[in-house]
């Protein structure tokens, strides 16, 4: 059983990105710049905000962090998105999740310019992504390429099994997997699944996104597997500091010995998402 270092694969590939800015800079006097909405005071929001602010400055990058009150309106969002759209200072817009309840969400996504859509969320990139043209990919399901990849599992003419339909991670990643340069049969399991553990018995590699703890088991995976293990939950636990610990949507205890390699959490997939917004940014500015 191997442990796939999100970690470590992210430093490597953020190293790369910081080469590739700084190349960037040199040839063409071009900072990739990327711009991060943030409405309201979600304290998981703004951790994450936060530590996107930090990788951008670590990689050399333009950030631009926006914070806005909770009683923000969706016109007032919505024009605010336009006006970054229009800026030659900014490469990628990112609105943080989840927006007040009395903004629509998609009105907001769907006002952000395609080429600057960082992450991958727009119908025009989602459509691109379906029907294989080149597009910015929504960066958790891109990351969980590339940590299949680092685990040193060929995906070409693998058995692929996502549990977990989500437009953010499941249905994109199952995409992802099926595209012909990976190449994989894909198998989505998600609550109207029957038996999941029958799909996931036969599966070489599995994708747990369903957001619910021990949806994975030991029992339900085939020796040797590669598991990506997505989701984050909070367990309730006396003996940490706060009063909780985190883990995963598989049982890593009863996983990890049969699988042949697997993802923690935390420090799987996690480190990868924000990578990958790099990656994306990063792409933008060279276009």
């Amino acid at each position: 059983m191997k442990i796939i270092d999100g970690k470590l694969l992210a430093a490597n590939l953020r190293a790369e990105i910081a080469e590739g800015v700084a190349k960037l800079k040199a040839e063409k006097g071009v900072t990739p710049g990327l711009a991060v909405i943030l409405v309201g005071n979600n304290p998981a929001s703004v951790s994450y905000v936060t530590a996107k602010e930090k990788a951008c400055q670590e990689a050399g990058m333009y950030s631009r962090e926006i914070r806005l009150p909770e009683t923000t309106t969706e016109a007032e969002l919505v024009k605010l998105v336009k006006d970054l759209n229009a800026d030659p200072a900014i490469h990628g817009i990112l609105v943080q999740l989840p927006v007040p309840k009395h903004i629509c969400d998609k009105a907001v996504i769907d006002a952000i310019a395609p080429e600057k859509d960082v992450d991958g969320f727009t119908p025009i990139n989602v459509g691109k992504m379906l029907i294989g043209e080149p597009c910015f990919l929504p960066c958790t399901p891109h990351g969980i390429i590339k940590l299949i990849e680092f685990s040193g599992m060929d995906i070409r003419g693998k058995h692929a099994v996502v549990i977990g339909r989500s437009n953010i991670v499941g249905k994109p990643v199952a995409v992802l997997l099926a595209r012909k340069e990976t190449n994989a049969t894909v198998t989505l399991c998600h609550t109207g699944t029957p038996d999941v553990a029958k799909f996931t018995r036969e599966a070489d590699i599995v994708v747990v996104a369903a957001g619910r703890p021990n949806t994975l088991t030991g029992d339900m995976i085939k020796p040797g597997a590669v598991v990506i293990d997505v989701g984050v939950n909070r367990i309730p636990d006396a003996t940490k500091p706060k009063g909780f610990r985190l883990v995963g949507d598989a049982d890593f205890e009863s996983c990890a010995p049969v699988a042949g390699a697997i993802t923690p959490v935390p420090g799987g997939v996690g480190p990868l998402t924000i990578t990958m917004l790099l990656w994306n940014t990063l792409e933008s500015a060279r276009r």
